[in-house]
């Protein structure tokens, strides 16, 4: 994507692959700002104190990570601590540990000679598949969001939550893969972005990336959804996810619940962008099994913004005193969600649909599930820095 009309991706390796650069996301949207980290440490700080965020490109960070700790040590002990690291520094989604285990899987049978040289090959891979599946995600997406545009008149009004877009990502984003392909295409639309409150990443990322694209938007209070759904101001609702159950259940950034609630009742179709790395067989009741990583109780009591002389500045928000709760996601049950958009296609949330997803579906394939949604898609919906509250092991020894 673009960022002042020069192509940009959320992350890159040096060419001595000696470090990996990383926008860092806590300066925007005030400034752009990228960072060089040179191991396995300052990777895993990155994650855990979200300069880099959003389920793919957390799985994206770790491979760097675990490629630069092969550069230091590339014997059995290190490769395994390092991988075991890397995937407690966050907990809840679970393309994190997707990626560690894909390049566990890759360097294991390797002498440990032979595993910088494919630590590093493996995640670029890792990366480029990102962009492919977010593509892909954005091609199947664009179909119903043009279905919506071709029966009614003005623009389709598409909201979303928190930031699944680029900066979530290596590149296009997974909720606003569609949005940029239709508004590629010529789609007449408008996204309503939700602030998403505590670290309001709808207000400061979301919105920051759809001016750089020229999608029109706006943005809204986290509360303001419901009542846009019900005065017709809302065609359809498009989110990511952070990980999904057997059964599909949907675990997003806090919030998306109330959202997918607010659309039942209105009628509205609620989508959900879900690269397959997203999906967690391995669980089958979201709402039980999926943890919810607690982050601090400052991202609720206090806000940084600017300044008017231009400084970036923190506010205390509260009394002094007041506790605060900072559960940093919730779980969408099964039965809320319209369907998936995958790179496959539209899949339903359910578990047969989905079982046989993580069988590997060739790509030119989809599920009876997903044809009836596609059928059923044209007509759905109205007319009109502190530590996290779990334990951390110790980086591994260089």
């Amino acid at each position: 994507m673009k960022v002042d009309g020069r192509a940009m991706r959320t992350l890159w390796p040096a060419p001595a692959r000696d470090a990996l650069f990383v926008i860092d996301q806590r300066a925007l949207p005030h400034r752009l700002q990228v960072e060089r980290l040179g191991d396995i440490a300052a990777v895993h700080r990155a994650i855990a104190d979200m300069w880099v965020r959003g389920a793919p490109l957390i799985g994206a960070t770790a491979a760097y990570g675990l490629a630069l700790q092969m550069n230091r040590a590339c014997d059995d002990t290190a490769l395994e601590q390092a991988a075991a690291w890397l995937q407690q520094a966050r907990p809840t989604a679970v393309n994190l540990a997707w990626a560690v285990q894909r390049l566990l899987a890759v360097l294991r049978p390797l002498a440990p000679a032979a595993r910088r040289d494919a630590a590093w090959t493996e995640a670029d891979a890792i990366a480029e598949h990102d962009v492919q599946v977010n593509t892909a995600i954005g091609r199947h997406g664009l179909a119903l969001l043009q279905a919506v545009a071709a029966r009614k008149a003005g623009p389709v009004n598409v909201l979303t939550h928190c930031n699944a877009g680029w900066l979530a990502t290596v590149d296009r984003g997974t909720a606003t893969a569609p949005i940029y392909a239709a508004h590629a295409a010529g789609v007449p639309l408008h996204v309503w972005v939700d602030e998403t409150r505590p670290r309001n990443q709808g207000a400061s990322l979301t919105a920051w990336e759809l001016a750089h694209e020229g999608v029109p938007h706006t943005v809204i209070a986290d509360n303001a959804g419901g009542h846009l759904m019900q005065h017709g101001e809302v065609d359809l609702v498009i989110v990511g996810c952070d990980r999904v159950s057997a059964r599909g259940d949907v675990c997003n950034k806090i919030g998306t619940y109330l959202k997918a609630l607010a659309a039942h009742d209105n009628a509205l179709p609620f989508y959900v962008a879900m690269p397959t790395s997203t999906l967690d067989l391995s669980l089958h009741d979201g709402l039980a099994q999926i943890p919810i990583e607690y982050r601090s109780a400052r991202e609720v009591t206090h806000l940084s913004g600017r300044a008017a002389d231009g400084t970036v500045v923190e506010v205390q928000l509260v009394p002094d005193g007041t506790a605060a709760a900072n559960p940093a996601f919730d779980v969408t049950p099964a039965r809320l969600v319209t369907g998936l958009i995958t790179e496959h296609g539209l899949v339903a949330a359910d578990e047969a649909a989905l079982r046989r997803l993580g069988d590997g579906p060739p790509r030119h394939e989809r599920t009876r599930s997903a044809c009836r949604l596609d059928r059923g898609a044209a007509t759905a919906g109205r007319a009109g820095t502190e530590s996290r509250q779990h334990r951390q092991p110790q980086p591994p020894a260089r």
